[in-house]
């Protein structure tokens, strides 16, 4: 396995796809004087280094544990395919492209940088003394259309916040789910999470409800926004989704919760990308 691969592996890449849309929705949303192709690839650059440093210090940051646990033992820094040093070093030089990158955005992406950063940072550390870390990784997610807007409109507006309320509580939703298999784990090292706290049907309640608020963020940007009713039609296909991910998911069935966390909420994040830019250049 080439280093690259071991790399991509590492920061799950393929998972971008849940964060790299709702920054170009952000942007494109911000943009007033027609489409730049500067800001794109700034946006590009910064949520890609963004979100590698993010899931490379994660990794670090929960070694210990994802050494000892069955489902992710054999990821890269556990089995030893990417040494700590390594991992400490890409880590670092991601935080320095995102910044290199913001400081050629705008002043005020700039200036937020380290609130984003923050987030980024810290994620990792709430499991380990609150059951709301599943809403920090949320809200931490979300700064994708927040930093995507700042990038096109150098400024941040009420739709903008409803959008990012959207997908905090739509990831809030999904990472309980997925915390789902890794309850009793949890529970026996002291790790915590909505379904450690409350067991797994009162979770599962709860990421219900989280997904229904979602749902009514994202009308209300929607609204907002003044986009035309196709884009409420691709909140309909979004709603559906949604309840196709709750009837999915089986606590004892590992495959099943995968195939909805990974699978259909790629499809949501590429219906609202759609769902947004034709509602917001077309009717």
């Amino acid at each position: 396995m080439s280093s690259l691969s071991k790399f991509l592996k590492l920061i799950k890449f393929e998972h971008t796809i849940f964060a790299l849309p709702f920054a170009y929705i952000g942007m494109f949303m911000g943009f007033e004087n027609g489409f730049s192709f500067r800001v794109f690839l700034l946006v590009t650059v910064a949520m890609a280094s963004a979100r590698s440093a993010a899931m490379a210090l994660n990794r670090i940051i929960d070694l210990k544990y994802d050494a000892m646990n069955e489902r992710t033992k054999n990821r890269e820094l556990p089995s030893g395919k990417i040494k700590l040093k390594e991992a400490y070093l890409f880590t670092f030089i991601s935080i320095l492209i995102f910044e290199i990158t913001t400081y050629f955005i705008n002043p005020l992406a700039f200036k937020l940088s380290p609130v984003a950063l923050f987030f980024i940072l810290t994620y990792s550390y709430t499991k380990r003394f609150t059951a709301l870390c599943h809403l920090y990784l949320g809200f931490t997610d979300a700064l994708a259309p927040l930093g995507g807007y700042v990038a096109a409109k150098g400024e941040l507006t009420l739709p903008i916040w409803l959008l990012a309320g959207f997908v905090s509580f739509w990831i809030a939703g999904f990472d309980i789910l997925y915390a789902l298999q890794d309850r009793e784990f949890d529970k026996r090292v002291g790790l915590h999470s909505i379904p450690v706290s409350l067991g797994v049907r009162s979770a599962m309640f709860v990421a219900r409800v989280f997904h229904l608020v979602a749902f009514l963020f994202l009308i209300g940007s929607m609204y907002l926004f003044r986009l035309s009713y196709f884009a409420y039609l691709g909140a309909l296909v979004v709603a559906f989704l949604l309840f196709l991910e709750h009837e999915l998911v089986d606590p004892d069935d590992p495959k099943k919760i995968n195939l909805a966390f990974f699978n259909i909420n790629s499809y949501i994040s590429i219906v609202l990308l759609i769902s947004f830019l034709v509602g917001k250049y077309l009717g």
